[in-house]
């Protein structure tokens, strides 16, 4: 039956054209988990000659479902992005969260033999005796001689690790260091073949452990604060030892509930197994045909890394601590924010489109916290909460409280938090001032408030949009007013945006290629700021003399050089002053459409595509992915169409990198269809009717039959 079975789905996607293109494949094998993990070192590309180690795109390889609590991953360097670094030669621990920004890196685990020093611990490696695919790892650690292999359900870690024949098995768990400081932690035995314990961190994480070999002791081997190990001795015994942990951020009783619940009785390939047929299933809703070998796995791998974040929080009885520290009971899953400030942009969209349950959870779990600070969520910069949930609307998600989410967006408009800084300002002016700052550096720090102008306008933009969804004029009207505000840091003398004083005067002396952290922009420099206005670019070209000049002023834009002199370290690769090595640009490649000249912003689109995603060995981004940001940028270019307003619910059409397309949201299949060769959109088609321009609503993805993009070569 097995052999027919896999007959039968050769011959349907033989017919189809679709990947997999033989029995054998599967969308799983594609991905490489690795993709983001290698440092950029070659300065041409970066931008400068970098006087640190540059962050690489700050993601892991380790072993996780969508969007769960447990992501099982090496660790080469603590407090270093996601802890893992391509270049680095020793492995110091496996832990169980992992999202890529500095943080969590929770429950540190190491197979070890021997005496342990606690000063020296780590195991070398060889990428040669390491493989990852999604929802495994795998890797030799030379010094104890131990395969360690891992893998994940939502709540759990599972570890295998064989030992050389003879050798005691120990594990090295220090608790006493993540990715964060940890304030407190315990551990205890709690029978023959189990232990529990938490760390304290930013999160209280709770874990319960049982193993398939019989528990020999438990010793604590202290040399600092950082280095108090806890080292578990385990009964000689052939079999490779097997370690199942259950997570909790509720109780060890909760975390014990979860293994028993996801783990207990499943063996490891079992586990496996589960792991690749659930991103098997996730990664399968966009088939894709054409294309060389490398852009099909950079798709998948980076459809694979779209899907990570934000993470589960609940427990399998729906339990989770809230906001408040209090342990709650609801009836959906509690997730951690999303990186709004990064994910907004598009990797949100991408969520909402292949996961819509998931998205309305996670906007639930905003609308907890909420209710506790009487405000939305925010993350780093902006209210990007608002067009996040105001496009998830748009586009159909209504599985929320719908009434309080709107009214905690309002309140985040309306009333001065820390959810929008100098909001008080922002109403009263029009603008966020920037303060007078004689000599300021890229790290100067001030309010930064030339982007958080342009980012109030189109969170604004976003609030205006549920307002008139739910009938709210007043507030509609006022939004719509404060949309425009982008208007009041338009210097019309250089063409961009730039910062004001108090009293209304331009910041002097100006220099637009100058990056900053936060001084009149946000890790950006005006360049890169200065086209933010995806709710009203047609007013924005207005502003200059003609469209001709507009259109010289983007060319500025993709060719002034990036002076090697100005060094930031988070922007980085740039074509012009445009850098792709972080987000705030990431829509300016679009920008010739409003002129009359998309095959301009293609050849803009594809050389991104060609130079910047899996660079050097294959394995290195241009910037950080930031939870998934960069991946999705990918994602939605090749397949051909872009969230260029993520709280409108529409489309840009671009050409896509493939030939065809199976994008399947919901019940439907929506099937995309390159025709022709080239850089040009001839026309667009929807079920045989004309699309006029170049954007498509949100419902073509859920009731179109099939999206033709013709395309051809520039004659002139």
């Amino acid at each position: 039956m097995r052999l027919c079975a896999h007959f039968v789905i050769a011959v349907v996607y033989l017919l189809t054209g679709l990947l997999p293109s033989r029995a054998e494949d599967r969308i799983v094998d594609l991905v490489d988990p690795f993709l983001g993990t290698a440092p950029l070192n070659n300065a041409e590309v970066i931008g400068f000659k970098p006087p640190w180690r540059v962050w690489a795109g700050l993601t892991f390889p380790g072993a996780s479902l969508p969007n769960a609590m447990v992501q099982l991953s090496p660790i080469t360097e603590f407090r270093s992005g996601a802890g893992y670094e391509y270049e680095d030669e020793t492995i110091y621990a496996f832990t169980h969260t992992n999202k890529g920004h500095w943080n969590l890196c929770y429950i540190p685990i190491l197979p070890v033999t021997g005496n342990v020093d606690p000063s020296d611990y780590g195991s070398t490696f060889r990428h040669e005796n390491e493989s990852a695919s999604p929802g495994y790892y795998q890797v030799k650690l030379d010094r104890y001689r131990i395969n360690a292999e891992l893998t994940a359900t939502l709540r759990c870690g599972f570890h295998r690790y064989t030992y050389p024949a003879g050798e005691t098995k120990k594990l090295l768990l220090n608790l006493g260091v993540s990715n964060e400081r940890i304030r407190e932690w315990g551990l205890e035995q709690v029978g023959d073949q189990a232990f529990e314990g938490f760390q304290d961190a930013r999160e209280k994480v709770y874990f319960y452990a049982t193993t398939n070999c019989p528990i020999k002791s438990i010793d604590q081997v202290r040399r600092s604060r950082r280095r108090n190990l806890t080292i578990v001795t385990f009964e000689d015994g052939e079999e490779p030892l097997e370690v199942r942990i259950g997570l909790s951020f509720v109780s060890t009783d909760n975390a014990r509930a979860n293994l028993e619940a996801e783990l207990a009785t499943s063996s490891f390939g079992e586990v496996r197994a589960a792991a690749a047929s659930t991103w098997e299933r996730v990664l399968s809703k966009i088939k894709v045909s054409g294309g060389t070998s490398r852009e099909r796995g950079l798709f998948y791998s980076c459809l694979y890394r779209s899907m990570l974040w934000p993470a589960l929080r609940s427990d399998v009885n729906r339990e989770f601590s809230d906001q408040g520290g209090n342990v709650i009971k609801k009836d959906f899953d509690y997730y951690t924010n999303p990186s709004l400030w990064d994910d907004y942009r598009n990797k949100l969209v991408l969520l909402a489109i292949l996961e819509p349950e998931v998205t309305c959870d996670v906007i639930q779990s905003m609308i907890d916290r909420g209710n506790v600070t009487g405000f939305m969520p925010t993350f780093f910069h902006g209210d990007h909460a608002a067009p996040f949930i105001a496009g998830s609307y748009l586009r159909g998600l209504r599985d929320y409280d719908v009434p309080r989410a709107y009214e905690l967006l309002v309140a985040n408009a309306t009333l001065e938090s820390k959810a929008r800084p100098y909001l008080d300002e922002y109403i009263s002016c029009g603008y966020v001032s920037t303060p007078a700052i004689d000599n300021p550096m890229v790290e100067t720090k001030a309010k930064a408030g030339v982007t958080k102008t342009l980012e109030y306008a189109y969170d604004d933009y976003a609030v205006a949009l549920l307002a008139n969804e739910l009938g709210d004029e007043k507030t509609h009207q006022e939004m719509v007013r404060r949309a425009g505000n982008y208007a009041n840091v338009f210097d019309p003398s250089t063409g961009l945006m730039r910062g004001r004083l108090d009293s209304g005067q331009w910041v002097e002396p100006f220099d637009a290629r100058y990056p900053y952290y936060e001084y009149m922009y946000r890790e950006a420099n005006a360049w890169q700021s200065s086209f933010f206005v995806p709710h009203d670019t047609e007013g924005l070209v207005a502003r200059f003399s003609s469209p001709t000049m507009f259109e010289q002023q983007v060319d500025r834009l993709f060719s002034i050089p990036w002076d090697s002199r100005h060094i930031a370290r988070n922007v980085t690769c740039f074509i012009g002053q445009y850098c792709h090595g972080n987000q705030p640009d990431h829509g300016f490649p679009y920008l010739y459409y409003w002129v009359g000249k998309q095959e301009k912003s293609q050849v803009i689109l594809k050389e991104i595509m060609t130079r910047f995603y899996g660079m050097d060995d294959g394995r290195t981004l241009c910037g950080m992915d930031d939870a998934g940001e960069m991946s999705s940028w990918y994602v939605f270019n090749a397949i051909g169409i872009y969230p260029y307003s993520p709280a409108d619910p529409e489309y840009i059409v671009c050409v896509p990198v493939f030939d065809k397309v199976e994008l399947t949201v919901g019940d439907n299949v929506l099937n995309i269809e390159k025709r022709g060769e080239g850089i040009r959109i001839r026309q667009i088609t929807c079920d045989s009717q004309r699309v006029p321009g170049y954007f498509i609503p949100h419902a073509l993805l859920v009731d179109g039959e099939k999206l033709v993009i013709d395309v051809n070569a520039v004659t002139n």
